[in-house]
């Protein structure tokens, strides 16, 4: 019986690689592309994706979320299948920009000061997405304490993270894919 671990890689490689010519979203070509929200976004995939977040996120984290788009199905996901074992995490996008209607600001759900964080991403390279959410969430008093890709492609994110005292912990990575990292 594969691991869960192993069941994601299987899933990834199935769904969410490409390879061919790709422009990544930093200008540069690559001869690979990961679209996890391919898996993100398929119920036995964000099931593989919650489990093995489960096992890494630390007890006392409150809430979980990121930038929209690449964090939300990984966010909404883990905090749904949190739930169902009796694990209670908060979920919430950080819109790209402040919205100044309605409920203003940047902040889409629920998030509250002091709540320890782990800010979640499908895919990073370079590790600005994830980064820019964690000072959102520090701005708003809340403590980011592990930035959570489901893919780490770029191999770049996890020294930035540390500098900015920030656990990193991605479920896999572009090795485990059988690519090199692609960073900046």
């Amino acid at each position: 019986m594969s691991t869960t671990f192993e069941k994601l890689v299987e899933h990834l490689l199935e769904y969410s690689i490409r390879t061919g010519e790709f422009t990544l979203k930093s200008g540069r070509t690559s001869t690979w592309f990961c679209d996890a929200k391919q898996t993100a976004c398929r119920p036995e995939g964000i099931l593989l994706i919650a489990e093995a977040a489960l096992k890494v996120i630390p007890e006392d984290v409150t809430a979980i979320g990121g930038l929209t788009a690449g964090a939300d199905p990984v966010a909404f996901g883990i905090a749904a299948v949190a739930a169902t074992k009796g694990r209670q995490l908060h979920s919430f996008s950080i819109r790209k920009d402040s919205k100044d209607h309605g409920v203003q600001g940047r902040l889409a759900g629920s998030l509250h000061p002091g709540d320890k964080v782990v800010i979640c991403e499908d895919t990073v390279t370079r590790g600005t997405s994830p980064l820019e959410a964690a000072q959102v969430v520090r701005d708003l008093g809340a403590d980011p304490v592990m930035i959570l890709p489901v893919v780490d492609r770029g191999g770049t994110c996890g020294p930035l993270a540390s500098k900015a005292g920030i656990k990193f912990q991605p479920l896999v990575t572009a090795p485990d894919l059988g690519f090199p990292y692609e960073g900046p």
